[in-house]
This record gives structure tokens, C-alpha cells and sequence, in this order.
């Protein structure tokens, strides 16, 4: 087993725009409880908003109970993906479970340190709100499965994990 390096560069650096970004937001700009804002464009605006569940606000996790099942959940995905990436040969994939593990292992931190995971980002047009208010974690998440559905429907792999042409080929030998 080789190391995803590119995986784990990915998944690195998304963790610490993830933190730093919410350490940006929460302290040296104080929108850090409910309610603060501060419109950045007429589009965009940075609004602290407490997640208690997972995305979509689903299974709140308004106890401690809920919380560490949380976590513990979050943590099992994680690791799933965290083996997975380990497997995986192909570097533009390895590079997108690396934003989903590190957008993971963000929010994780998040929910370990205050019980709920911090989110900022506003985007919206007018009073028409597309999205929820999320994080640097979140998108990357969400680019990261975007990009390994997009990599699985439209690119062909012509090649074998060995790097031999796939049995389906034919063989010049036959």
C-alpha cells in the first residue's frame, strides 16, 4: 500500500482553511453568536450560525448523548473515507476524498470542541437564500462528492488498477 500523498495534502490543507477561516470569523471579526452578521456584498454575507445536526440540519444533536453519537458517527464516515483514499489509485480522486476527510475531520473538530459545528457563509440574492449558511468544510465536502460522482458517470478508465489494459480489451496475442 502506497500513501495518497495527494490525498492527505488535500485533506491537510482543507483542515486548516477550515479552522482558520472559522478562527477568522468567530474571533478577530466577533461575529461569533446568534444573530451577528456582517454583509460582505450584496450576495454574500458572513452569519454565525450553530449547527447542532448534520447537513440540512438533520439529526439535531441537541444533547450530549446525540452530540458524541454524532461524532461518533461522523468519525466512523471519516475513517471510512480515510481507508478508502488509502486504496484508491487514481490521483484526481484521491485528491477529492482528501476535501471530503478534511471537511470531515473540520467539522468533527468543531463539534468536539463546542457542540455544534460553525457555520458563516451566506450566499443569497435578495431575501432568496439557495443554500443554507455553511463553511469552508462544507463545500468541500460537497465539491469532493460532487467530483468522484462526476469522475464515476463521465470518465472511462481505459486502464486497470495494475496499470494492465482491463480483461474486457482484446488481446493482440489471441
Amino acid at each position: 500500500m502506497t500513501l495518497p500523498v495527494r490525498g492527505l495534502v488535500a485533506a491537510a490543507l482543507l483542515f486548516a482553511a477550515d479552522q482558520l477561516s472559522k478562527w477568522a470569523v468567530t474571533g478577530p471579526l466577533g461575529i461569533d453568536h446568534l444573530g451577528a452578521a456582517r454583509e460582505v456584498t450584496g450576495f454574500f454575507a458572513l452569519r454565525f450560525v450553530p449547527n447542532i445536526g448534520v447537513s440540512l440540519g438533520l439529526l439535531p444533536a441537541d444533547g450530549d448523548g446525540t452530540r458524541w453519537a454524532l461524532v461518533a458517527m461522523t468519525g466512523a464516515i471519516a475513517l471510512g473515507v480515510a481507508i478508502w483514499m488509502t486504496r484508491e489509485k487514481k490521483p484526481a480522486d484521491q485528491i477529492a476524498l482528501g476535501l471530503v476527510l478534511g471537511g470531515a475531520l473540520g467539522n468533527i473538530l468543531d463539534r468536539v470542541r463546542f457542540g455544534y459545528v460553525v457555520d458563516f457563509a451566506d450566499l443569497h440574492f435578495g431575501e432568496w437564500r439557495p443554500f443554507l449558511v455553511f463553511n469552508v468544510a462544507d463545500a468541500a465536502i460537497t465539491i469532493g462528492v460532487v467530483l468522484l460522482l462526476l469522475r464515476a458517470l463521465l470518465v472511462r478508465d481505459t486502464q486497470s488498477t495494475a496499470g494492465q489494459p482491463s480483461s474486457s480489451a482484446e488481446s493482440p496475442h489471441a
